[in-house]
C-alpha cells in the first residue's frame, strides 16, 4: 500500500463528508419497511450524514451457501444516498450464519479448557479456520463487485470489533496454524527452545509437531509459549482482516479501508494493524458510573491519533446513553453524551458516531440505548442527538485538522502481554492501571500526549514516558538511550527492563539494557500487600515534601544518578525510590515505586518543566480539559470541556475569557497572523 494511494483514499473520503461526520450503526433488516421511511426523515432531522450499515448482513444476504440475496440493501442503499447519507459499509464477516457452522462446526472457535463455542451468539468463529477465511472471502468479493461503484459508498468497514468475544482460539486447527506461525518465527525447533526456556520443567520439544497452543494445564503454562501465542492470535485475526482487504484493495482500489477497534484492548496488537488500514476507528464506551473514565477516553483517543501518525481517526461507535452489557447500567446525566463527543473532537476525530441509530425491539441489546430510544423520538436522547449533529455541523472546518504534543507515552503490546503473565512477582502491576497512573498528571496538566511503540521515532517530542516497560528489547533500550544521550528528557518507572522479547530475565542486576540511561540497577523487588503503603520523603530537585507510595517497592543501587527521593519507612528506609540521570545532553528520572497521584503529579510536573514543555493553556483551572487542533492555514481551535458541577471561567491567550457551564463546551478559534501565513 503506498502512501500516495492511502492519501488519495482519504482525500476522496474528507471530500464525501466536508465536515465531521456525524451518525452512527444502523440496521434496518431488524425492521419493517415502513419505519425506514421515518427512520431517513430522523437522520435528516439529526445531521446525520454518515452511517454504518450491514454489520450483522451475512445471513440475510447469504441466506444458503452461495445464493446471495441483496435487494433489501439494495433498496435501503439506494434511499440512504437519496438522502444524501454515506456509507461506512461493512463486510458482513463478523458473525457466520448458522449455515455455515451448521456445515463445518470444526470452524467454531474453542477455549483452552476443550469447551467449543456454539452458534447462538456472534463471532463464532476460530480466527485460523480456512472454511471461515475462505466463505467470508467470497462474500467480500460479492458485496465489493456489487457496491464498490456505488455513490453512497465513502469507507468499508471491515469485520467488526476483532477479538472482543473470540480472542484466542485453541482448536486443533488452531494448533496447525500456531506451529506454522512458530516455524516462521524460529526457523528450527532448537531454536524454539532456546526462546522458550523450554529445559525448564522438561517442557523440551523434538518438533514442532509436539507444540500446542498453551491449553489447560496442571498448572503455569510455558510463559514464553502464552507470550507467543498472543502474538500469534493478534496476527491470525489481522489475518482475517487483511483478506479481505486484500479484495477490498483490489475491486475497490480508491476506497478507504477501516475496522473498528475496541478502546484499550489487549488482545489486538494495534501497531501490527495499522498500517494495513486507511484510517483507524475506535468503539469507546466510557462508564458513567465511573467519574474517571473519561481520562482513560482520552488516553484512548490519543492512541487512536498516534497509530497513523498523527491522522484524524474516526468514532465508530459510542452510547447516546446507557449500554447493556455492565453489571449495573448507568445512563448518561444530560450533557454527558454531547461533552464525550465533543472529547473526541478535540482528540482527533474525524467522525462521532453511535452504536446504534435506533434502539432494538429484541435480541441481546435491546436494552442498549439508540439515537432513536425506545420511546421515539420525543424523547430528551433523540433531542440531545438532534442538537449535537447541528453543534457539529456549525464547525466544518474542524475535519482534517491535526492535534500536536511534545510529549508521548511507550506502549507495546508484546509487553502488556508479558507484564501481565501468571507466576509473577504481584499481580497488582498491570498495564491499564500503570498507563493511567504516568497519563494522569499529564492530563490534569493540560498537556497533550501522544502515544509510541518503544522502537518509535522519538525525536519530535521533549519528553517520553515510559510506564513498565518490563519486556525491554535491545533495540527498544538502544532507542530510549539514543535520545536521552541526543538531548531528550526520559520519565521511567519500576519494574521496567527485565525481560528480552522471549520473557528471558536481562542478567546482572535488574533494569538491565536500561542501566546505562537510568544511572542506577535494581537489586531486589519487595512488592507491597494489597492495603499497604509507604511514606517517600522527596528531596533534591524535587523539594523537601512527602507522598505516598503503593504496589511496589525496590532496592535501586544507584551508580551516576542523583537521589531525588528516599523511602522513609519499611524495610528500605533511607534507600532510593526516586532518581535524576544526566545522561548525554538529556535527562532521565526513575521512579521505583508507583507513587500516589499527588505524587506522580510532582516528578511529572518538573520533568515537564525541566524539558521545557507548555500546557494547551497556562493557568488552566482543575476540571477543564483543554485540547487543540491545527489546520492547514494555521487556524487554531482550542476545546475546552468543563468536567466540574459548577460553571467555570477560564481565561485564553488573547486575553479574553470564556465562562463554561457544568458539562460545558467550547471551540475557541485563533487565526494566524498575516506574518505568520
Amino acid at each position: 500500500m503506498s502512501a500516495e494511494d492511502e492519501a488519495a483514499r482519504l482525500r476522496r473520503l474528507q471530500a464525501a463528508l466536508g465536515k465531521i461526520g456525524y451518525g452512527g450503526d444502523y440496521n434496518p433488516e431488524q425492521w419493517p419497511e415502513d419505519v425506514w421511511s421515518e427512520d431517513l426523515e430522523l437522520m435528516r432531522e439529526a445531521g446525520v450524514d454518515l452511517i454504518t450499515l450491514g454489520v450483522f448482513g451475512w445471513a440475510q444476504v447469504e441466506p444458503e451457501p452461495g445464493r446471495y440475496s441483496f435487494d433489501l440493501f439494495d433498496r435501503i442503499i439506494d434511499r440512504l444516498h437519496s438522502a444524501e447519507v454515506q456509507l461506512s459499509l461493512a463486510t458482513m464477516t463478523a458473525s457466520p450464519p448458522a449455515w455455515l457452522s451448521a456445515s463445518h462446526p470444526e470452524m467454531l472457535p474453542q477455549r483452552a479448557d476443550g469447551t467449543r463455542l456454539w452458534h447462538g451468539a456472534r463471532q463464532s468463529y476460530c480466527p485460523s479456520s480456512p472454511v471461515y477465511r475462505d466463505h467470508a472471502v467470497r462474500l467480500v468479493e460479492q458485496l465489493a463487485a456489487r457496491y464498490g461503484e456505488h455513490p453512497a459508498l465513502a469507507v468499508w468497514h471491515v469485520g467488526n470489533e476483532y477479538g472482543v468475544h473470540v480472542a484466542e482460539c485453541y482448536c486443533d486447527v488452531s494448533a496447525l496454524d500456531f506451529r506454522r506461525w512458530l516455524q516462521e518465527r524460529y526457523a528450527t525447533v532448537d531454536g524454539l527452545n532456546e526462546a522458550w526456556s523450554t529445559d525448564f520443567w522438561s517442557q523440551r520439544y523434538g518438533s514442532f509437531e509436539q507444540v500446542l497452543p498453551p491449553r489447560s494445564a496442571p498448572t503455569f503454562c510455558n510463559p514464553a509459549q502464552q507470550l507467543d501465542f498472543a502474538r500469534f492470535s493478534s496476527d491470525a485475526m489481522l489475518a482475517c482482516c487483511r483478506a479481505e482487504i486484500e479484495v477490498l484493495r483490489r475491486v475497490t482500489p480508491r476506497v478507504p479501508v477501516t475496522t473498528n477497534f475496541c478502546g484499550l484492548w489487549k488482545p489486538v496488537d494495534y501497531w501490527a494493524w495499522a498500517p494495513h488500514l486507511d484510517l483507524v476507528s475506535v468503539d469507546s464506551y466510557p462508564d458513567p458510573g465511573d467519574p474517571e473514565s473519561h481520562i482513560e477516553a482520552a488516553f484512548t483517543y490519543d492512541l487512536l491519533r498516534s497509530l497513523k501518525g498523527g491522522r484524524p481517526w474516526l468514532l465508530m461507535e459510542q452510547a447516546p446513553s446507557a449500554v447493556n452489557w455492565r453489571t449495573r447500567n448507568v445512563v448518561k446525566a444530560p450533557g454527558e453524551m454531547r461533552q464525550g463527543s465533543w472529547q473526541a473532537v478535540a482528540r482527533g476525530a474525524d467522525a462521532v458516531m453511535f452504536f446504534q441509530w435506533r434502539q432494538s425491539r429484541g435480541g441481546a441489546e435491546k436494552w442498549h440505548s439508540g439515537m432513536v430510544p425506545h420511546v421515539g423520538a420525543d424523547s430528551r436522547g433523540f433531542r440531545e442527538v438532534k442538537a449535537l449533529g447541528a453543534e457539529l455541523a456549525a464547525h466544518p472546518q474542524l475535519a482534517g485538522s491535526r492535534v500536536q504534543a511534545d510529549v508521548a507515552i511507550v506502549m507495546d503490546w508484546p509487553n502488556w502481554w508479558a507484564l501481565e503473565l501468571d507466576s509473577h512477582p504481584s499481580v497488582d502491576v498491570t498495564m491499564r492501571e500503570a498507563l493511567l497512573a504516568h497519563y494522569t498528571p499529564l492530563f490534569e496538566a493540560g498537556v497533550t500526549c501522544d502515544v509510541v511503540p518503544s522502537t518509535g521515532n522519538l525525536s519530535n517530542y521533549r519528553l517520553v514516558v515510559v510506564p513498565n516497560l518490563y519486556l525491554t528489547t535491545a533495540d527498544a533500550a538502544r532507542n530510549l538511550s539514543d535520545y536521552v544521550h541526543g538531548g531528550g528528557h526520559l520519565v521511567v518507572s519500576c519494574f521496567s527492563g527485565i525481560v528480552d522479547d522471549c520473557d528471558r530475565v536481562h542478567l546482572g542486576g535488574y533494569l538491565g539494557p536500561l542501566r546505562s540511561v537510568v544511572g542506577a540497577r535494581v537489586e531486589e523487588w519487595l512488592p507491597l500487600q494489597e492495603h499497604q503503603s509507604l511514606k517517600v520523603q522527596l528531596e533534591g530537585r524535587l523539594g523537601d515534601g512527602a507522598c505516598e507510595a503503593t504496589v511496589w517497592s525496590e532496592l535501586v543501587i544507584p551508580s551516576t544518578a542523583a537521589v531525588v527521593g528516599a523511602f522513609a519507612d519499611g524495610h528500605l528506609a533511607g534507600s532510593a525510590a526516586l532518581l535524576h540521570h544526566e545522561f548525554g545532553a538529556g535527562t532521565c528520572w526513575y521512579i521505583g515505586t508507583r507513587l500516589d497521584r499527588a505524587g506522580m503529579r510532582q516528578v511529572i510536573e518538573a520533568a515537564l518543566a525541566e524539558a521545557g514543555v507548555a500546557p494547551v493553556l497556562a493557568d488552566l483551572p482543575a476540571g477543564v480539559e483543554a485540547t487543540a487542533r491545527v489546520a492547514e492555514d494555521g487556524t487554531r481551535a482550542v476545546f475546552l470541556l468543563n468536567r466540574r458541577p459548577e460553571p467555570v471561567t477560564v481565561g485564553l491567550p488573547d486575553s479574553t475569557t470564556l465562562t463554561l457551564d457544568p458539562r460545558g463546551v467550547a471551540v475557541h478559534y485563533t487565526h494566524p497572523t498575516p506574518e505568520g501565513l
